[in-house]
C-alpha cells in the first residue's frame, strides 16, 4: 500500500508535465492517458483508493476534473493527488480525457458484503422516507448509470462509495454537491454499507442479474 501511495504522488507531479501531451481525441497510447490508468487500473476499471474511471459519464467526468483544477473538490484524497495532477489541464485536454475514459466500457466491481445487497437496492429504489431522503434512481437512474453530469454509480467500488459518501458527511466537496450533503448526511454506517455493496454489483442492463443474485443471497 505505501509503494503504491508514492506511485500515486508521483502520477500527480507527472500530469503536471505531461498534461501537455493529448491534442485533440486522446488515445490508449497518449502519455496523460497512461499516467491516469497508472493510479486507475490499466483498463481504468480502478484501483483502490482510485476509482473506476471506465464508463464513466463523460459531463461528469469534465465537472470534477475542472472541480480538482479550482480545488474545488477538496476531501483529503483529491487535495493529495488530484489537485496537482489536474492543474495544468487545459479545457481542451480536461474534453479529451473525459472522453475517453467515458468511451471505455465497465465492469462492475463486485467487491460490496453481498448480504448486504438487498436493503441496499431497497434504499436505491426507495430512498428512506422517514428521513426525507429521495429514492437514488430517481437522479442516477434504473440501472444506476447516471444521465448528463449527473454519475454512474452501479459497479464502482465498495471502498469509493463509502469512502465519497463519508466525505459529505463529513462536510468535504459541499459547494455545488446538492442534495448529496444532505442525503448522506442522513445515513447511518449500516445504511451507507447496504447502500455501497448493492451498487458495487450493479453493471449495464445485461449485468443486472449479478446484482439481483447478490440481493436474492442477502436474503438467505
Amino acid at each position: 500500500m505505501r509503494a503504491h501511495l508514492a506511485k500515486l504522488r508521483f502520477t500527480a507531479a507527472a500530469l503536471m508535465v505531461l498534461g501537455a501531451g493529448i491534442v485533440g481525441a486522446a488515445r490508449a497510447e497518449d502519455a496523460a492517458v497512461q499516467n491516469c490508468t497508472w493510479c486507475h487500473g490499466s483498463g481504468a476499471q480502478g484501483y483502490t483508493p482510485a476509482p473506476r474511471l471506465a464508463g464513466q459519464r463523460a459531463a461528469y467526468l469534465r465537472s470534477q476534473l475542472l472541480r480538482f483544477r479550482t480545488y474545488g473538490r477538496n476531501a483529503p484524497v483529491a487535495r493529495q493527488y488530484m489537485w496537482s495532477a489536474a492543474d495544468n489541464l487545459s479545457d481542451g485536454r480536461l474534453r479529451a480525457l473525459a472522453d475517453y475514459f467515458a468511451s471505455l466500457a465497465p465492469r462492475p466491481a463486485m467487491d460490496g458484503n453481498a448480504a448486504q445487497a438487498a436493503p441496499g437496492r431497497a434504499i436505491y429504489q426507495n430512498g428512506l422516507p422517514d428521513e426525507n431522503i429521495v429514492a437514488c434512481v430517481a437522479c442516477h437512474g434504473p440501472d444506476a448509470q447516471g444521465v448528463g453530469a449527473i454519475p454512474r454509480l452501479g459497479g464502482l467500488s465498495y471502498d469509493y462509495l463509502v469512502r465519497r459518501l463519508r466525505d459529505w458527511q463529513a462536510g468535504y466537496n459541499s459547494a455545488g454537491a446538492r442534495p448529496m450533503p444532505h442525503i448522506a448526511g442522513n445515513l447511518s454506517p449500516a445504511q451507507i454499507d447496504a447502500l455501497a455493496s448493492y451498487l458495487s454489483f450493479i453493471g449495464d442492463r445485461d449485468d443486472r442479474a449479478a446484482a439481483l443474485a447478490a440481493a436474492a443471497q442477502g436474503r438467505r
